[in-house]
C-alpha cells in the first residue's frame, strides 16, 4: 500500500454533490414541440496530471475530486509503486493541473510513448501494456451475498446523482456488503473508477471484501483497473465484452453485470454466490432508475 504520510483523509462514506457549484450549468433548447426550455448540462474541463515535473496525460472531468483522480489514475497505470511515499498532491484551480510528488526520482517516457485509446465513451488511455502484471493478480475468493446485490442496486439507483439530474455521467460506487462507501462519477467511467481507487490510496482502505459497483460496460480497461485495485468483486448495470470475461476469469474476479430489477448475470466467479435473497420480494426498477441503466456508453 502506498505511504501518503501528509494526505490521509477523512474516511467518511463519500457520496454525489449533483447541486455542488461547478458541475453544471443552464442552457436553452429548443424541444420536439418547438418550444423553448432550459436544460441542465454537465461542465465538462480539462485537468493536466502531473508525476513529478513530468506532465503524464490531460483528463477531460468534471473536476470535482482532483487529487482523487490523479492519484488513481496514476496507480492504475502501474506509476507508482506499493512503496512510493507520496509527499504531496498539489491541485491548481486556475493552471487545470495536478501535481503528485513521491520521495521516488520518477521517469516515465518510454511508457508514455506507448499507449491504448480505451473504449471509453470519453475515450480514456492506457500507457503501456495492458496486461502487464496481471499474470501475478489472484484476488481473493470472497463471497457475495444477493441479497447484498439487490440492497446495493436500491440504494444506489435512488442516491440523488449528477446522472439523474442532468445525464451524460457515469457513476462508480466501492462498497462493503450492502453498504455505499464512496460514490464517484464523471463523464468517463475509467474517471470514475481512478477517483474511488485514489480515495482507497488516500484513506488506506483495504480492498479484499470490497463490491465496485458501476453503471458502464463490463470491458477489459474496467476489469483490469479493478482487478489492479485488488478489488475482487466487479457489478454492473449493463453488459459485458468478451475480453472483458476472459480476465475475469484469468484473474479470479467475480463478474456480475445485466443487474437491474431481479435480473442479474455472473459470468466469472459464480461458485461464490450465496443465493440468500427471495427474489419475489425485489421490485421492479422505477423509471429514473430505468433510464439511468439505458445509458450503457
Amino acid at each position: 500500500m502506498l505511504w501518503v504520510p501528509i494526505m490521509r483523509q477523512n474516511n467518511s462514506s463519500v457520496m454525489p454533490s449533483p447541486m455542488a457549484e461547478g458541475l453544471t450549468r443552464k442552457v436553452r433548447a429548443t424541444t420536439h414541440l418547438q418550444s423553448e426550455e432550459e436544460v441542465t448540462v454537465i461542465e465538462e474541463r480539462p485537468l493536466t496530471i502531473f508525476l513529478n515535473s513530468q506532465e503524464i496525460v490531460t483528463a477531460m472531468t468534471i473536476s470535482d475530486y482532483p487529487e482523487y483522480l490523479a492519484l488513481g489514475f496514476l496507480h492504475n497505470q502501474g506509476m507508482l509503486l506499493k512503496t512510493d511515499v507520496i509527499s504531496a498532491i498539489d491541485f491548481d484551480e486556475d493552471l487545470e493541473t495536478v501535481v503528485v510528488r513521491t520521495e521516488r526520482s520518477t521517469n516515465y517516457e518510454d511508457k508514455l510513448k506507448k499507449k491504448t485509446r480505451t473504449s471509453g465513451c470519453a475515450v480514456g488511455t492506457v500507457f503501456g501494456d495492458m496486461m502487464e502484471g496481471l499474470e501475478e493478480v489472484r484476488l481473493p475468493k470472497a463471497t457475495i451475498h444477493t441479497s447484498w446485490l439487490y440492497s446495493l442496486a436500491k440504494q444506489i439507483n435512488q442516491t440523488p446523482s449528477l446522472y439523474l439530474s442532468a445525464g451524460a455521467i457515469h457513476g462508480t460506487v466501492l462498497c462493503q456488503e450492502d453498504q455505499p462507501l464512496a460514490y464517484m462519477e464523471d463523464v468517463g467511467r475509467h474517471n470514475a473508477v481512478d477517483k474511488v481507487a485514489g480515495w482507497m490510496l488516500l484513506n488506506q482502505i483495504e480492498p479484499n471484501d470490497k463490491i465496485l459497483y458501476t453503471t458502464g460496460r463490463l470491458t477489459s480497461e474496467m476489469v483490469i483497473k479493478t482487478a489492479q485495485m485488488g478489488i475482487p468483486v466487479l457489478v454492473s448495470r449493463s453488459g459485458f465484452t468478451a475480453w472483458g470475461v476472459d480476465i475475469a476469469q484469468q484473474v479470479g474476479l467475480t463478474l456480475i453485470g445485466r443487474m437491474r430489477g431481479q435480473r442479474f448475470a455472473c459470468v466469472s466467479g459464480e461458485e461464490r454466490l450465496i443465493f440468500d435473497a427471495d427474489i419475489a420480494s425485489v421490485s421492479e426498477e422505477p423509471k429514473a432508475a430505468r433510464r439511468k441503466g439505458s445509458h450503457v456508453g
